[in-house]
């Protein structure tokens, strides 16, 4: 139950009146207000001290423990909980101060008094008094924090890491230049760069907070921890003491380094690139020890492999270090440690924040740690560290909440670390039995070993620790502006640590936020006091337990009850008294000082200065950061000056093309060429540019992608400005020729495609009717733009070969899919695994349409006329569903009555769709997608495109869906298919705009109809209320997916085809007289479909398709078609499904839709392979999943076929002349003559990720 906070809400006069006469005590006795006002009586003080204490003990436990939630459970639910805890405690904290503010306490004479009621008085930047900004201050926290914990880096070969354990495992042993180089990049754009913003508008609310409490900015208030006025100047001259030792390591480990990476990877400024050092930040460099090991053949000081051969678990370690504790006469950890503690990541797969924690819950016996414990010596240390905050907290839970502290946050950092210097030791790992044999006393290496592996850890550290706030002081106290953030944070790596970045900076990065402590707002320079002080504690310590005489690294104190005592002594203090006096406690001295440290390292000091004066190797490096190598000038040139001229360059074509499509005027048409051709020019302007650098000798594999990605013009390598312009004109006039043609098939019945036509096809019955219409189209668009195709396949060709890279335009397209052109061999594989099912549902569909129009209307050869299958392109058959449906007497699958029933508009449709992403966590629509997406046909009389297409005009916010909606099944459908375009659009708009397209082209196909495979699913039609019957039978599952074959199955062939067509044409296999034999060669061999009337070599019925006419690559709908049921079986088994896969809806499903937005996220950034293995586990195409989901149905199929004849002939048959020689036909000629290149064109020839106009099939 949530406890009762009561916030001290005191009327302190009466209250001093009625304590006065229930005591019977004289008004002398209790004193009257000063002339202030304010009370001056100590004994109320004391008295009212004790009822905070109690309250506040009350409010902190509430608030650690919805912070515990939260943490180990990363929910928004538990965020919320969190966040209302924080705000309840600052709002306390304030009500305290404003009761503290009602006694003169600054006049009391005692000293403990008085600094009681200080702390209790200065709040912090829990001071804001705006309830608004203090809950978005809370929330600030907790997005960056959630940020962090929550990201993962996908790397090439698909995996996607955690930090804990794989990306932190990776830093520490792999030694590939390349791959450290991508997880060191990409973490920091999936944390810092993600919450850039949020950081800044933290600092503003944060300083405003600050100064409420009496601070100038939050910087300050930090450093009033440490109740120092010169805390700054001694914090710097603490470094220049420590300064010669790290200069010394840092040339050591440089040097070490460039043995192993080489050379030619380090800048002759003398900084390291920061991502070789074993860690992620850079800040520890221990992992790097088998690099630099001054002695390699001596025994390892560490004890990892000896942990993993004894058997270690997390618990054993945890056990081990209690026993450390417990033998110095310090406490045991309490019952509740053991049972509410998590120190190993859960096997539940919840998110957590995996940084290792130590908490105190403020009741005096519930003190926990959070970690993600591997067993290796590294953890070991870092569990000693941890249980060194629940040892402070132990002994000090007697003082008042107000003292429970450490006497100053580094002391609280230093105690565990004290004690790991001892475990450390070889001493003590051979009482561990986990070293099993002491070097000799005489020799000399050993220890060189053992103390660079501690040097490694301390002294490398010690600037990292040092500069974190020296960087946020700046930042909280406007020295650094927002816009400096990161130029700020790297100038400091390299003036102290003598680090740079391994790939450029930009100032849109933030790197600072790639780290726990600044993403969770938690102060630093605790770590940097810590590491100074634990060496004073560690000498004192070690002369209390006697061993004086011993070198200090060789120091133990395990077992010394009088070295636990001093300490304990210390501990009890929390933060009673000022830190100098806790200090003076345990050290006899008063100031913070590194002579204990230098003690320690002398043996490695001298080490260092002879390898570094026999090496001959310059200490130091300069203070700048290295100037930028001919690598990181391209990276500055692509993020400064390519990427904002492409974006607007590609959305200044995209509205202009929108524009075009949703008025089809000359004069639109017009501006389509212009902009288009200010394109062309941007693009050969970029390409040129990035070929000035050797950027195929790029180190870094992203930048190289990238630059590969410029410098491959396509189209726009063509020289001849005429004819990359008629190359534009030809397309444009195609399109135009398709989006206005009409049939007539009667004097006053004049049909568009969109609706009529598509109407028509999908509901006639009628034999002559459907042939008239099906000709009819033909004659007005494909065999009226036949000429212009024969001279657009002639420039496109030229164009391609322009480029250097490709022999003709079919092997551009076919490049989307990878360089080495193996596709059309994969794809064959996959529609030889498809071809049984295909030919069991033509067979099928054969005889039913054999029932309803007659057996002689169907050739003998086993052939469908193309036109009966309710689609003018025979692609998808679900519209003679009602002739071909298995079951009559079961409930239809369409709910298309049901939609109009319901009276659903297209937005409505469009809502429901939105809805299904949502549902699974995936983005909503912007408002400007409401705002300027075209979803029904004008009314206004404008000639439109209206094939469904959805657009990304690459300004990072407009994205719009162009569709002449209907209110049909379909269309809903279609709708998804859509929606899932502009949901990848969403995930990878952060991407640089070289990678804003799909992992492949098919991928963009699949997203969406993916999803739609669960929205088909009745199940889900019922849940959304379309689907009123609740029939599971036998028969209502294979009626549902014959539905579903009708759509998917029937289009694989179709779907394979075109692109068959047109590579042959492209590669001059097939010459202009033989265009449309060869289309229908194929028609026949693949589809089992024939003309049904006679076809000329003057017909070009290609050309009837809208792909061909806007010159679309369309292979991609059937790799969608396959790898959409390889998507839909990976985010099924995320969602838990159990039961067959047809049944599967992932609505709701917030892990499948992790699942998804982590493989959107990547767009093109990897090959396609690696995203395919992001969300599948697999690296193929596979038609397995899709074999998988409709197996009930293959096996009705053979049932059903016992007695049909299966397969046909490859060849055509001679079609039936059936068309009345008066039928009316009329193509609108009115197609302007100025030119337009489609998007397509941009995605397929210069692989950039433009993606206006991916288009439905």
């Amino acid at each position: 139950m949530k406890p009762t906070i009561l916030l001290l809400c005191l009327s302190l006069a009466p209250w001093v009146t009625e304590s006065a006469a229930v005591n019977n005590t004289t008004a002398t006795t209790t004193k009257a207000p000063a002339s202030s006002g304010l009370i001056t009586n100590t004994t109320l003080a004391q008295e009212w001290l004790k009822e905070y204490n109690s309250q506040a003990q009350i409010v902190y436990n509430h608030r650690e423990i919805a912070a515990w939630k939260y943490e180990s459970n990363l929910t928004d639910h538990n965020k919320k909980l969190s966040i209302q805890a924080s705000i309840e405690k600052d709002n306390f904290k304030v009500e305290a101060k404003k009761n503290a503010s009602q006694f003169d306490w600054e006049s009391f004479t005692d000293d403990d008094l008085r600094r009681k009621f200080q702390k209790i008085s200065d709040v912090g930047t829990s001071a804001l008094p705006d309830k608004t900004k203090l809950m978005r201050l809370n929330q600030l926290v907790a997005d960056m924090q959630s940020i962090y914990s929550k990201a993962k880096v996908c790397l090439t070969g698909g995996s996607c890491e955690h930090l804990e354990p794989g990306l932190t495992e990776l830093f520490a042993k792999n030694r590939d230049y390349e791959t450290l180089l991508t997880a060191w990049k990409t973490w920091r754009d999936v944390t810092g760069k993600q919450m850039k913003p949020l950081y800044a508008e933290f600092v503003q609310l944060s300083n405003e907070a600050s100064r409420i409490s009496g601070h100038n900015d939050t910087g300050e208030y930090w450093r009033s921890f440490y109740e120092d006025p010169n805390f700054r100047q001694e914090l710097e001259d603490l470094y220049k003491q420590i300064k010669p030792l790290y200069e010394n390591l840092h040339i050591y480990i440089r040097r070490k380094l460039k043995q192993t990476y080489g050379a030619d990877k380090f800048p002759k400024s003398g900084h390291i690139p920061a991502h070789l050092l074993g860690n992620m930040w850079a800040q520890q460099w221990d992992n790097i020890l088998d690099v630099v090991l001054p002695y390699p053949n001596k025994q390892s000081v560490d004890v990892t492999p000896e942990m993993i051969k004894q058997n270690y678990t997390s618990l054993k370690m945890f056990e081990t270090a209690e026993s450390f504790f417990t033998s110095l006469g310090l406490k045991k950890m309490r019952e509740e440690f053991w049972n509410r503690s998590i120190i190993e990541r859960p096997g539940d797969g919840r998110p957590l924040t995996c940084h290792a924690s130590a908490w105190d819950f403020f009741d005096g016996k519930d003190f926990r740690i959070k970690m993600c414990t591997r067993v290796n010596m590294e953890d070991l240390i870092t569990i000693h560290h941890e249980m060194g905050h629940i040892q402070y907290f132990m002994q000090y839970s007697d003082q008042p909440l107000i003292y429970r502290d450490g006497a100053n946050p580094g002391f609280h950092e230093a105690v565990g670390d004290t004690l790991a210097l001892s475990v450390g030791t070889t001493t003590h790992l051979n009482t561990l039995h986990l070293l099993n044999k002491l070097p000799s006393f005489a020799d000399k290496e050993f220890p060189i070993n053992h103390l660079m592996k501690i040097a490694l850890e301390k002294i490398a550290f010690l600037p990292f620790g040092y500069l974190i706030d020296l960087y946020r002081w700046d930042v909280f106290s406007g020295v650094t502006a927002e816009s400096q953030y990161n130029k700020h944070w790297w100038g400091l790596r390299c003036k102290y640590q003598g680090l740079s970045p391994p790939v450029w900076r930009s100032d849109d990065d933030f790197d600072p936020g790639a780290k726990f402590h600044v993403a969770a707002n938690v102060p630093y320079i605790r770590y940097f006091v810590s590491f100074i002080v634990q060496f004073q504690f560690h000498k004192a310590l070690c002369d209390e337990a006697g061993q004086a005489g011993l070198p200090l690294h060789q120091c133990d104190i395990y077992n010394s009850t009088k070295a636990g005592t001093l300490l304990s002594k210390m501990l009890k203090m929390g933060s009673s008294k000022p830190w100098p006096e806790a200090m003076n406690v345990i050290t006899k001295q008063r100031k913070i000082d590194a002579t204990a440290l230098m003690e320690y390292f002398q043996p490695l000091t001298e080490y260092l200065k002879k390898e570094n004066n026999d090496s001959n190797d310059t200490v130091g490096w300069t203070d700048n950061c290295p100037t930028l190598d001919e690598e990181e000038r391209a990276q500055e040139w692509l993020h400064n000056t390519y990427e904002p001229l492409a974006e607007l360059n590609s959305y200044n074509e995209a509205v202009a093309d929108w524009n075009y499509d949703t008025n089809l005027t000359k004069h639109n048409q017009a501006i389509t060429l212009q902009m288009n051709l200010a394109y062309t020019a941007f693009a050969k302007e970029a390409a040129k540019n990035a070929s000035s650098f050797e950027w195929k000798n790029f180190r870094n594999p992203d930048t190289r992608r990238q630059m590969e990605s410029v410098t491959d013009l396509g189209i726009y390598a063509l020289d001849n400005t005429t004819k990359l312009k008629r190359l534009s004109e030809l397309t444009s006039q195609m399109e135009g020729m398709y989006s206005k043609g009409e049939v007539c098939l009667e004097k006053d019945r004049c049909l568009e495609i969109e609706p009529d036509l598509t109407r028509l096809m999908a509901s006639s019955r009628d034999y002559h009717e459907l042939a008239k219409a099906w000709e009819g189209w033909r004659n007005v668009t494909g065999k009226l733009m036949k000429p212009l195709y024969e001279e657009f396949v002639d420039l496109s060709n030229e164009a391609a070969r322009a480029s250097g890279i490709y022999n003709d335009t079919g092997v551009a397209w076919r490049s989307a899919y990878g360089k080495n052109d193996t596709l059309a061999d994969d794809l064959e594989e996959q529609f030889k695994k498809v071809r049984p099912f295909y030919e069991q549902l033509q067979a099928y569909v054969r005889g039913k349409l054999r029932q309803v129009y007659g057996k002689a209307l169907f050739p003998t050869s086993g052939h469908i006329p193309a036109h009966l299958l309710g689609n003018m392109w025979a692609q998808q058959w679900n519209n003679i569903y009602d002739i071909v449906k298995p079951y009559k007497d079961q409930p239809a699958i369409d709910v298309t009555p049901e939609l109009k029933k319901q009276k659903f508009t297209a937005l409505r449709m469009f809502k429901t769709s939105e809805e299904f992403y949502k549902s699974i966590g995936l983005l909503p629509m912007p408002e400007t997608f409401w705002n300027d997406s075209m979803i029904t046909k004008p009314t206004d009389g404008r000639k439109v495109v209206c094939h469904a297409s959805a657009w990304d005009f690459s300004n990072r916010h407009d994205y719009r869906i162009k569709m002449c909606t209907d209110i049909t099944m379909e269309d809903l459908i279609v709708i998804h298919h859509e929606m899932g375009h502009i949901q990848y659009y969403l995930q990878y708009k952060d991407l640089p705009i070289t990678y804003r397209t799909g992992a492949n082209p098919g991928f963009h196909e699949a997203v969406g109809d993916t999803l739609a495979l669960s929205v088909s699913t009745p199940g889900h039609l019922r849940k959304i209320g379309l689907l009123t019957s609740s029939n599971t039978s036998y028969e209502s599952t294979i009626n549902f997916l014959l539905k579903i074959a009708l759509e998917k199955i029937a289009f694989l062939p179709f779907g394979y085809l075109i692109d068959q067509w047109r590579w042959s044409v492209f590669s001059g296999e097939t010459q202009p007289r033989d265009y449309n034999e060869k289309w229908w060669d194929l028609r026949c061999k693949y589809q089992g479909v024939s003309p049904p009337v006679t076809r000329h070599e003057t017909d070009f019925d290609p050309g009837a398709k809208y792909h061909v006419a806007s010159n679309t690559p369309y292979i991609r709908y059937f790799v969608s078609f396959i790898v959409q049921f390889q998507f839909h079986k990976a985010l099924c088994d995320a969602a838990g499904h159990k039961g067959p896969l047809h049944e599967c809806d992932i609505y709701r499903s917030k892990e499948a839709g992790t699942l998804l937005s982590d493989m959107l996220k990547m767009g093109a950034s990897k090959p396609w392979p690696d995203a395919m293995y992001r969300i599948t586990g697999q690296r193929e195409m596979d038609a397995g999943a899709l074999m998988e989901y409709f197996q009930p149905l293959i096996d009705w199929l053979k049932e059903q076929n016992v007695n049909e004849n299966l397969g046909w002939s490859t060849k055509c048959p001679p079609p039936p002349d059936s068309i009345p020689k008066n039928t009316c036909m009329r193509a609108n000629k009115r197609t302007g003559s100025s030119p337009r290149l489609t998007v397509t064109s941009h995605v397929v020839f210069l692989s950039i990720a433009l993606g206006w106009l991916l288009n439905c099939r």
